[in-house]
C-alpha cells in the first residue's frame, strides 16, 4: 500500500519529529480543558470569526454577547461543545480514529452552518453540490465531486486510513497526516479543516501528547502555507508548521532523523 496515493500528498518524512514527551491522559486532557477559551478563539479565527478573545470567554461562560451575528456565536459554541466532546471521548479512552468519530465531531462542529453536518456529500439529502476551496490569485482547490451515496470519497477514506493505521506508527505523524488528509480530500460541505484538526488533537491525546492550538497571531501565515499545500500536494512545510505550534517545539532537536 502506497501511503502517499492513498493520502493524496506527499510530505519529507524527516522533517517530523521522532518522539515527542508523552503524559498521562489525565495530563493531557487537564491542559486542554484549561485552555479551552484559547483553542476555541484561535480556532475561530482561522475561520474568519471576529469575536474577541474576551467576548469568546464571556460567551463561554454562558453569557450573550451584544452586537455580534449570531452565526458568529454559534460557531464559537459548536466550537466548544466539539472540544467537550472530543475531551470526554478522550478522557473515557473512547476516542477511535474511525468515520464514526469524524462524522460525529463534525455535526457538532459544523452544525447550522454547513449545507449539511455529521454525514460524508453525498450521504444526505444533496447529491450534486461540490464545494470547493478559494486560493486567492491561486485559482481554487476543488476536490472529488459529490455523488449520491459517496462511494468514491468512503473508499478514499477507508484507503487513507488503513495506509495511516499500517504505515505510520509515530502519533505525530499520523495525527498532523489525518488533518491534512480531512482537509485536502474535504469529506463534508463545510468544516473540513476544523473537524480534522480535532481528530488531530484525539489522536495526539489520546496518546498522551499534548493537544496543538493554531494561534490567531499565524493566521495568516497559516492559510498563506495551506494554499500551497493544496496547490502542490506537498505537506512537508505544513508537518513543519504544525511542529511549530505545539507546546514543546522549542525542546525540539534542530536535526531530526528520519523515520523508519
Amino acid at each position: 500500500m502506497d501511503l502517499f496515493k492513498s493520502l493524496g500528498f506527499t510530505w519529507d518524512r524527516a522533517k517530523v519529529p521522532s518522539h515527542l514527551s508523552t503524559h498521562a491522559t489525565e495530563r493531557v486532557v487537564f491542559r486542554f480543558h484549561r485552555m479551552l477559551p484559547e483553542f476555541v478563539w484561535d480556532a475561530s479565527v482561522l475561520e474568519g470569526n471576529p469575536m474577541t478573545f474576551p467576548e469568546v470567554k464571556t460567551l463561554l461562560d454562558g453569557i450573550t454577547v451584544g452586537g455580534r451575528k449570531i452565526s458568529d456565536q454559534e460557531q464559537v459554541l459548536n466550537l466548544a461543545e466539539s472540544s467537550k466532546h472530543l475531551l470526554a471521548l478522550v478522557k473515557a479512552r473512547k476516542f477511535t480514529l474511525n468515520k464514526l468519530t469524524f462524522t460525529e465531531l463534525h455535526a457538532l462542529v459544523a452544525r447550522n452552518e454547513a449545507l449539511e453536518w455529521g454525514n460524508f456529500r453525498g450521504e444526505g439529502t444533496e447529491r450534486n453540490y461540490t464545494p470547493d476551496v478559494a486560493l486567492g490569485e491561486q485559482g481554487r482547490y476543488t476536490p472529488l465531486p459529490t455523488v449520491e451515496g459517496a462511494p468514491e470519497l468512503n473508499r478514499v477514506f477507508e484507503d487513507g486510513l488503513a495506509a495511516l493505521q499500517k504505515e505510520v506508527f509515530q502519533p505525530f505523524e499520523k495525527a498532523a497526516a489525518f488533518f491534512l488528509f480531512g482537509a485536502l480530500q474535504q469529506f463534508f460541505f463545510d468544516g473540513n479543516k476544523r473537524t480534522s484538526r480535532f481528530m488531530m488533537n484525539g489522536i495526539l491525546m489520546t496518546a498522551g501528547i499534548d493537544a496543538i492550538s493554531l494561534p490567531a497571531s499565524k493566521a495568516q501565515d497559516f492559510n498563506e502555507k495551506m494554499v500551497r499545500f493544496y496547490k502542490h500536494r506537498d505537506a512537508t512545510e505544513m508537518m513543519a508548521f504544525l511542529v511549530e505550534c505545539h507546546p514543546e517545539s522549542e525542546q525540539q532537536p534542530k536535526q531530526i532523523e528520519p523515520l523508519k
